[in-house]
């Protein structure tokens, strides 16, 4: 059983609409409407509390440490485990769920998006919810990729709500996550005003169309560069940078292997027969992101999804993306 989705007496914090997720669990929805349906469904309706922290001092007396507060599950919370999400100082304000969530429900409303996946990893203290756009991506022949929004906000003091495009290539189904903005977060206003939220929604429809409209153009700019002479070297070697430590032969032979898997991938993996991939800048770009996905994690799914969105898989995938703009950028697309 994947220990990266929060588990209840045998039931995951998560929910789908669509096809049975890779891992077999959750609970599966016909589209649902909002942000409160999807979080119920998941099992997510519950919020957290910021409680001071204290200990006991020699004496047996309990001294309250200063500006020192547990984020902790609060109303709602029904799972057996009373786990502590983070340590934060007094001026965290917990987001609960809900108010990240309802983000999504002005774009949702206009039939701009349908909420796909929603979820909590670990012990609860990441949630998250995915959007489906209704339009895909045509960046050669069959080699199509959807459109995804994925919405993240953290429990545990150390990051704010996040919003990444998550385009996924249908072929193989790479997630090649990208952030929303330049970094690796945006922060999202919540206001009670309806009319205000639907304002705020108009022009995050805006950005969104915009910034999926720049990333088709690039894919399909990815499909013009030719990866002739030895500048797959070239590429796989800024997706995965020599060890800083030069004596590190374990590090050394890591970086090898994930440049050999990934050259393989970008000569042998899904999609690359598909006319006008082989041998392209796209190829080497999805070798990668294939790698990531299906192959660097084959002996656990334990923390798959928060790797690839996330964590160390995320990280490689940013960097496989911007080494590809970069040799855009100096390339004849002629």
């Amino acid at each position: 059983m994947p220990a990266e989705l929060l588990i209840n007496e045998g039931e995951a914090s998560m929910m789908y609409v669509g096809d049975v997720p890779w891992h077999g669990l959750g609970t599966k929805l016909d589209k649902p409407a909002t942000a409160a349906q999807a979080i119920q469904a998941a099992k997510l309706d519950w919020e957290v509390e910021k409680r001071p922290l204290s200990y006991s001092n020699r004496d047996g007396h309990v001294i309250e440490m200063p500006d020192r507060y547990a984020v902790v599950p609060g109303q709602g919370w029904m799972h057996q485990s009373q786990p502590t999400f983070g340590i934060v100082s007094k001026s965290f304000v917990p987001l609960q769920n809900r108010e990240a969530f309802s983000f999504f429900d002005p774009i949702v409303g206009k039939g701009a998006a349908v909420y796909h996946t929603a979820g909590a990893l670990g012990d609860g203290e990441r949630i998250w919810i995915l959007a489906k756009l209704p339009s895909q991506i045509r960046v050669v022949g069959d080699d199509i990729t959807d459109k995804y929004l994925l919405l993240s906000n953290s429990h545990d003091g150390h990051g704010a709500v996040q919003i990444k495009f998550t385009p996924i290539r249908v072929v193989c189904n790479n997630t090649l996550t990208l952030a929303l903005s330049q970094g690796p977060t945006i922060r999202v206003t919540h206001s009670r005003d309806m009319h205000e939220r639907l304002k705020q929604a108009d022009r995050m429809l805006g950005i969104i169309n915009e910034r999926y409209d720049a990333l088709a153009e690039t894919f399909q700019n990815m499909v013009k560069v030719q990866m002739i002479d030895g500048l797959i070297a070239h590429y796989l070697a800024k997706v995965f940078p020599d060890p800083a430590d030069p004596a590190d032969e374990r590090a050394a032979k890591r970086v090898h292997y994930e440049r050999a898997c990934a050259e393989h991938l970008y000569e042998h993996g899904a999609g690359v027969d598909i006319p006008g991939v082989r041998g392209s800048l796209w190829a080497a770009y999805n070798g990668v992101t294939e790698y990531v996905d299906h192959r660097a994690m084959k002996t656990s799914n334990d923390g798959r999804l928060n790797s690839i969105w996330f964590g160390n898989g995320y990280l490689t995938k940013a960097r496989a993306f911007d080494a590809a703009t970069t040799m855009l950028a100096g390339a004849s697309l002629n």
